[in-house]
This record gives structure tokens, C-alpha cells and sequence, in this order.
């Protein structure tokens, strides 16, 4: 079953080279002869993705009142694209459970999005009462020697999240973790320890608590961002010995 989510742009994508990130929210670009700005919806550091004349897919956002007439929806890391739109997940894993096609979550029949749970919002409610399931989404872009990672920044919000599934978990209540990977070519994920030992520290307990943790390869394409096939997900590095690499 082909579950495809369609990237949204109001005219046909266009190539363009990396030349800056002025801030967290605005890339420049070399569009032909022209220098543009487009908006950047991942807050991650990317720094391994957004290098110098790094080609960039641009989507043209005509919305009345943007300050910016593009916005950056994939890089190129070689051949593959890569996604920076982090609002595609989520849609995915929406048409995915519309679908069954994620079969750990098939039997549920109502879906709400967006709910909230005490002081947080989880991305998703499947099923009702206590025999519900809290499904959190996260968006995964980063690669390092063939192992997906997150975050790709300090997240206080990602161990929150953890956090409090973790303690709805000890409950009793299902709870989980799906890490879209916004790529083809990860061999399992891992949690990027260096990077924020806080939110690594938060999935194991996670882990310990019971909430069940999920990560799907979906590959991008100009035609959109699709469900691929599951991959292992570890609590560390030192979890998977076999999957060890230098980084």
C-alpha cells in the first residue's frame, strides 16, 4: 500500500544553491541570477546538510503578507533528498492511520490530533478512554555514518514530550514514539547523545517506562514524502554494537 503525502507549493518547485541562513527561520539561496530568501520551517543545526552551494528545492509561497516568496521544502546530500518541511510527518502519519497502514496501530478507529495532555500537546489520540494510545511524532533529518539521529538540536520540548509519555505510560496507558526519517538510506536510529544527552537520558527512561518507540525510512521525491519500511530504533549507540561506527 502506497501512502504518499504531496509536497505544497502553489507553482512548480525550483532548484536553487545555498548561500546562507541569516537566522533560524530565513535561508538565502542562488535562484539563476537572482539572490532569494525562502523560509525555513526545521530549527535543527543542519549543519551537515546546508553547506555552500548545497542544492536546495524551493517551493513558491504566494500567501498575502509573507515576507519571503519561497519556502525551503529539501536539500540535496549527494543524490538523495533530504526534507526540511517539518509539517509533512505529521500529515504522513495521518494518511498512514487513515489507511492501516501502520499495522501496531490498525485497530484503532478514531484518530484526534492535536490533544492536549496536561501542560503539553500530543500529536495524536488513537482510540478512546483508557484503552487509548498517545502517539507523538517526530521529524527525523540528520545521518551520521548510516545511522538516523535526533535532535539535531538542544529540544527541551522532545524530552518534555518523553517525559510525560513516560509518566502516562507507568499509568498503565499505551503510549509511543514514531521517528519519521525524512531520508531512504538509515540502517536503524539512535538518539544524539552529543548533541542533547538530556533528551537521550529521557528515551531510555521512556524505554524503561514502556512507551513503545517506532522509525520508518520515508523517502523524499519532488512528488512528495512517502511511508517506507520500519527500521530498528536503539536507545544509544552502545545499544547496538553491531551498528557502531565512528562519528
Amino acid at each position: 500500500m502506497l501512502v504518499r503525502v504531496p509536497l505544497t507549493a502553489s507553482g512548480p518547485l525550483v532548484e536553487a544553491s545555498f548561500v546562507a541562513r541569516p537566522n533560524q527561520l530565513l535561508v538565502e539561496a542562488r535562484l539563476g541570477a537572482r539572490l532569494v530568501r525562502a523560509h525555513m520551517a526545521d530549527r535543527g543545526r543542519l549543519l551537515d546538510l546546508l553547506t555552500p552551494g548545497a542544492r536546495l528545492l524551493l517551493a513558491p509561497r504566494d500567501e498575502l503578507g509573507r515576507k519571503t516568496a519561497f519556502q525551503v521544502v529539501g536539500v540535496y546530500s549527494h543524490d538523495e533528498l533530504v526534507s526540511l518541511d517539518t509539517q509533512l510527518p505529521n500529515q504522513l502519519v495521518a494518511s498512514a492511520l487513515a489507511a492501516g497502514a501502520l499495522p501496531q496501530f490498525a485497530r484503532y478507529t478514531r484518530v484526534q490530533r492535536e490533544v492536549t495532555v496536561g501542560d503539553h500537546r500530543i500529536d495524536f489520540r488513537l482510540g478512546e478512554g483508557l484503552a487509548a494510545c498517545l502517539l507523538e511524532v517526530k521529524s527525523v533529518g540528520k545521518l551520521a555514518n548510516g545511522l538516523a539521529c535526533f535532535p539535531d538540536a538542544p529540544t527541551e520540548r522532545g524530552r518534555a514530550h518523553l517525559e510525560l509519555l513516560a509518566k502516562v505510560a507507568r499509568s498503565g496507558q499505551r503510549c509511543a514514539v514514531l521517528f519519521v526519517i525524512q531520508r531512504h538510506s538509515a540502517r536503524a536510529f539512535v538518539p544524539d547523545d552529543l548533541i542533547d544527552p538530556d533528551f537521550g537520558r529521557a528515551l531510555r527512561h521512556a524505554i524503561n517506562c514502556g512507551v513503545e518507540l517506532y522509525a520508518y525510512l520515508c523517502p523524499l521525491t519532488p512528488e512528495g514524502l512517502t511511508l517506507g519500511s520500519p527500521v530498528p530504533v536503539f536507545g544509544s549507540l552502545e545499544a547496538a554494537p553491531a551498528l557502531q561506527t565512528r562519528r
